[in-house]
Protein backbone atom coordinates (compact mmCIF):
# COMPACT_ATOMS: atom_id res chain seq x y z
CA UNK A 1 0.00 0.00 0.00
CA UNK A 2 1.18 3.35 -0.81
CA UNK A 3 2.41 5.15 2.30
CA UNK A 4 0.33 8.12 1.51
CA UNK A 5 -2.70 6.19 1.67
CA UNK A 6 -1.63 4.26 4.75
CA UNK A 7 -0.99 7.72 6.60
CA UNK A 8 -4.65 8.97 5.15
CA UNK A 9 -6.00 5.65 6.92
CA UNK A 10 -4.30 6.10 9.92
CA UNK A 11 -5.01 9.84 10.57
CA UNK A 12 -8.94 8.58 9.28
CA UNK A 13 -8.86 5.66 11.91
CA UNK A 14 -7.46 8.46 14.93
CA UNK A 15 -10.07 11.44 13.69
CA UNK A 16 -12.90 8.55 13.91
CA UNK A 17 -11.54 7.18 17.84
CA UNK A 18 -11.44 10.98 18.55
CA UNK A 19 -14.85 11.89 17.98
CA UNK A 20 -15.98 8.79 20.23
CA UNK A 21 -14.68 10.05 23.13
CA UNK A 22 -16.84 11.91 25.63
CA UNK A 23 -15.76 14.70 26.44
CA UNK A 24 -13.96 15.74 29.88
CA UNK A 25 -16.53 16.09 32.67
CA UNK A 26 -17.47 19.63 33.63
CA UNK A 27 -18.42 20.90 37.21
CA UNK A 28 -21.85 22.09 38.06
CA UNK A 29 -23.37 23.64 40.87
CA UNK A 30 -26.95 24.12 41.48
CA UNK A 31 -27.26 27.86 42.92
CA UNK A 32 -30.89 28.27 42.23
CA UNK A 33 -34.00 26.47 42.26
CA UNK A 34 -37.44 27.49 42.04
CA UNK A 35 -40.90 25.70 41.59
CA UNK A 36 -42.74 26.85 38.72
CA UNK A 37 -46.53 27.74 38.79
CA UNK A 38 -48.75 25.14 36.82
CA UNK A 39 -49.64 26.73 33.72
CA UNK A 40 -50.80 25.88 30.37
CA UNK A 41 -48.39 28.41 28.22
CA UNK A 42 -49.64 28.10 24.78
CA UNK A 43 -48.79 31.12 23.25
CA UNK A 44 -46.32 32.46 25.54
CA UNK A 45 -42.90 33.66 25.20
CA UNK A 46 -39.75 34.15 27.06
CA UNK A 47 -38.04 37.22 27.05
CA UNK A 48 -35.03 38.30 28.20
CA UNK A 49 -34.58 42.39 29.24
CA UNK A 50 -31.15 43.63 30.61
CA UNK A 51 -32.18 46.40 33.31
CA UNK A 52 -29.38 49.10 34.26
CA UNK A 53 -29.97 51.26 37.39
CA UNK A 54 -27.96 54.75 37.82
CA UNK A 55 -26.91 54.95 41.32
CA UNK A 56 -29.60 55.67 43.47
CA UNK A 57 -32.22 54.67 40.59
CA UNK A 58 -35.20 52.75 41.58
CA UNK A 59 -38.21 51.82 39.81
CA UNK A 60 -42.14 52.47 40.50
CA UNK A 61 -44.10 49.86 42.33
CA UNK A 62 -45.20 47.33 39.15
CA UNK A 63 -46.23 44.10 37.79
CA UNK A 64 -45.15 41.08 35.50
CA UNK A 65 -47.27 39.93 32.68
CA UNK A 66 -46.17 36.36 33.86
CA UNK A 67 -43.60 35.18 35.98
CA UNK A 68 -39.74 36.32 36.39
CA UNK A 69 -36.44 35.15 36.82
CA UNK A 70 -33.90 37.71 37.32
CA UNK A 71 -30.06 37.57 37.65
CA UNK A 72 -28.11 40.22 38.96
CA UNK A 73 -25.01 41.10 36.53
CA UNK A 74 -23.43 43.88 38.80
CA UNK A 75 -23.59 45.68 41.84
CA UNK A 76 -26.71 44.77 44.32
CA UNK A 77 -30.59 45.25 43.81
CA UNK A 78 -32.99 46.09 46.35
CA UNK A 79 -36.07 43.83 45.93
CA UNK A 80 -39.08 43.10 47.45
CA UNK A 81 -42.56 41.36 46.27
CA UNK A 82 -45.69 43.09 48.05
CA UNK A 83 -46.11 41.29 51.29
CA UNK A 84 -42.50 39.95 51.67
CA UNK A 85 -39.51 41.79 53.42
CA UNK A 86 -37.09 43.97 51.61
CA UNK A 87 -34.18 42.18 50.91
CA UNK A 88 -30.28 42.86 48.48
CA UNK A 89 -29.64 40.44 45.89
CA UNK A 90 -26.01 40.81 44.71
CA UNK A 91 -24.04 39.74 41.69
CA UNK A 92 -24.82 36.23 40.55
CA UNK A 93 -27.48 35.74 42.95
CA UNK A 94 -31.41 34.83 41.57
CA UNK A 95 -34.79 36.35 42.54
CA UNK A 96 -38.25 35.04 41.58
CA UNK A 97 -41.72 36.85 40.56
CA UNK A 98 -44.46 34.50 40.78
CA UNK A 99 -47.64 35.94 38.06
CA UNK A 100 -49.39 38.29 39.75
CA UNK A 101 -46.79 39.52 42.45
CA UNK A 102 -46.45 43.17 43.00
CA UNK A 103 -42.62 44.23 42.51
CA UNK A 104 -43.13 46.86 45.64
CA UNK A 105 -39.34 47.80 45.55
CA UNK A 106 -36.64 47.61 42.71
CA UNK A 107 -33.81 49.34 42.59
CA UNK A 108 -30.31 50.09 43.17
CA UNK A 109 -28.85 49.37 46.33
CA UNK A 110 -25.79 51.23 46.07
CA UNK A 111 -25.54 54.87 46.00
CA UNK A 112 -22.39 55.58 43.91
CA UNK A 113 -22.39 52.64 41.57
CA UNK A 114 -24.43 51.18 38.96
CA UNK A 115 -26.28 48.02 38.82
CA UNK A 116 -27.63 45.55 35.97
CA UNK A 117 -30.06 42.17 36.37
CA UNK A 118 -30.85 40.00 33.53
CA UNK A 119 -34.60 39.40 33.87
CA UNK A 120 -35.80 36.70 32.07
CA UNK A 121 -40.19 36.99 31.94
CA UNK A 122 -42.00 34.50 30.71
CA UNK A 123 -45.30 35.60 29.83
CA UNK A 124 -48.20 35.59 27.16
CA UNK A 125 -47.04 37.02 23.64
CA UNK A 126 -49.94 39.48 23.01
CA UNK A 127 -50.10 41.70 26.23
CA UNK A 128 -47.67 44.03 27.85
CA UNK A 129 -44.77 42.69 29.80
CA UNK A 130 -45.05 45.44 32.55
CA UNK A 131 -47.64 47.54 34.05
CA UNK A 132 -47.83 50.08 36.78
CA UNK A 133 -49.05 48.49 40.79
Amino acid sequence: MDRRKMIGLATAASSAAAAQTPPPARAANLFFKQALPDLQMTGWVANAIEVTYGPGEVSNPHQHAGFVLGYVLEGEVRFQLRGQPERVVRTGEMFYEPPGSVHQVSGNASKTQRARLLALIMAPADIPLTKPA
